[in-house]
């Protein structure tokens, strides 16, 4: 069986691991969102690309579900001793290696794809990772500017929004910057193309996700398929399961809720989608609106529960196809 995987960070990458136990003999591709990355300190460093990679390869920090395993400071303590920031993003000495390493890679060259690959022959996550593009894509969240008489707002890198700021201030509008100029990555398209299921685990929708399908070709390589598309809420009981997924939810005008995050994929695109069993009453909506759905614990308390979730994931693709 050939999946494909949209993942973001921490939510992708841990049902990412109850996949590979639900599906040991699968052929997994993974396309991983970029938006989150960012320029720091001169270096690359690409968030959920990483998560992913470290979560899959045995190296992350299980408690944040971020980070490196182990991780000690002090590079940053010297950088903060010189007065260098910014102070408000944790990079760890042994999360520094990882993006010397890719940022030598890129300025030699290499492609964000081709240095993925090389970065994985270490960790050997088990899965194809592949960036969903090549090209810089920024994820910028318009917020207001403080104490602005005339109300003006301004644009921040998605990873101040949501690391500095913590989600703590209303988002306006939130904007793939890049993407709408950007390219898939060598891979993605051929992999959705031979595809037999295709999978939105509960990854944001809005900046994980829905970043990866602003890219152009991607959204179209999925509907183009004509394999199911199955999506796991990252709703449920009208909040987000972790993160604050509800604030950028907001910003486009979607509400936070399993059946409005089904709706805004759209029948077009989806054609499955579970929901947790606290929001069994909401099945029969989403049906109506042409995605068939079904009520499923979808809380990843442990590798056994998140393990099951991807089981029933896989069951309701094997009935959209019947």
């Amino acid at each position: 069986m050939r999946i494909v995987v949209l993942a973001g960070g921490i939510g992708g990458a841990r049902f990412l691991r109850g996949l590979k136990q639900a599906a040991p003999d699968a052929d997994i591709t993974v396309i991983g969102n970029t938006g989150d990355d960012i320029h720091l300190f001169g270096l690359k460093v690409c968030p959920d690309l990483d998560t992913v990679m470290y979560t899959l390869g045995g190296g992350i920090n299980e408690e944040q579900g971020w980070g490196r395993e182990g991780e000690t400071f002090q590079v940053k303590a010297e950088l903060a001793a010189y007065g260098v920031g910014p102070e408000w993003f944790g990079l760890g000495d042994r999360d520094f290696a990882t993006h010397i390493v890719r940022t030598q890679m890129l300025g030699a060259g290499y492609p964000l794809s081709a240095v993925t690959e090389a970065l994985c022959a270490r960790w050997k996550p088990g899965v194809r990772l592949l960036p969903m593009s090549d090209d810089r894509v920024e994820t910028h969240v318009a917020v207001d500017v403080p104490d602005s008489p005339t109300g003006e707002r301004k644009a921040v890198h998605f990873q101040e929004y949501w690391v500095k700021m913590r989600a703590s201030v209303e988002a306006h509008a939130v904007v793939p910057v890049g993407a709408d100029q950007a390219k898939p990555a060598p891979g993605v398209l051929e992999a959705l193309a031979q595809a037999d299921v295709i999978l939105f685990p509960p990854s944001n929708p809005v900046v994980s996700i829905g970043t990866i399908l602003a890219v152009p070709g991607i959204r179209e390589g999925i509907a183009d398929a004509g394999v199911p598309v199955v999506g796991l809420s990252p709703i449920v009981g009208d909040a987000p399961v972790r993160g604050m997924a509800d604030k950028v939810l907001a910003a486009i005008g979607v509400e936070s809720t399993a059946t409005a995050v089904a709706q805004h994929y759209g029948s077009g695109l989806l054609d499955g989608w579970l929901v947790d069993t606290v929001d069994a009453a909401s099945v029969a909506e989403i049906e109506g609106a042409g995605i068939r759905s079904r009520a499923v614990p979808l809380m990843m308390t442990d590798l056994d529960a998140t393990t099951t979730m991807a089981r029933e994931a896989l069951a309701l693709a094997e009935e959209v196809r019947a």
